[in-house]
């Protein structure tokens, strides 16, 4: 089973969230890095583009597949890790940590309140019997 940290929130779509302030920071899941493989490339959204939650705002491309980066909350692209685009295998050696992808200003700091815990994320992991 996939490290799950207690104090994120979690979305349908394997992406996490760290809630500082009114700023989200948003990346990946262990288990969403593990089932994309190596990660080759990460698109991200430019400083000050508006997102609304659950909307694409990315593309993480890895050896297996290319994927959507949805965004957790609704607000503003507040900053972008530049690093991913020379180093994109940080998303998987240290997902929650380094390997973190974007943060948003939020709009609605109550939607956070509508993402999953790492309690209820590791329940619907299980039920898809991963």
């Amino acid at each position: 089973m996939s490290s799950i940290p207690n104090d994120l929130k979690y979305t349908k779509d394997h992406e996490w969230v760290r809630v500082d302030g009114e700023v989200a920071v948003e990346g990946i899941t262990d288990y969403a890095q593990t089932e994309l493989s190596d990660v080759v490339y990460v698109e991200l959204p430019k400083v000050g583009t508006k997102v609304k939650m659950n909307q694409k705002c990315g593309t993480i491309e890895a050896v297996k597949a290319v994927v959507d980066l949805f965004a957790a909350v609704s607000g503003e692209i507040h900053e972008v890790n530049e690093s991913l685009s020379s180093a994109p295998e940080t998303v998987n050696a240290d997902p929650y940590g380094e390997g973190w992808m974007l943060s948003i200003k939020m709009d609605d700091e109550s939607e956070v309140g509508k993402l999953m815990s790492a309690e209820d994320y590791g329940k619907k992991l299980k039920e898809a019997g991963h």
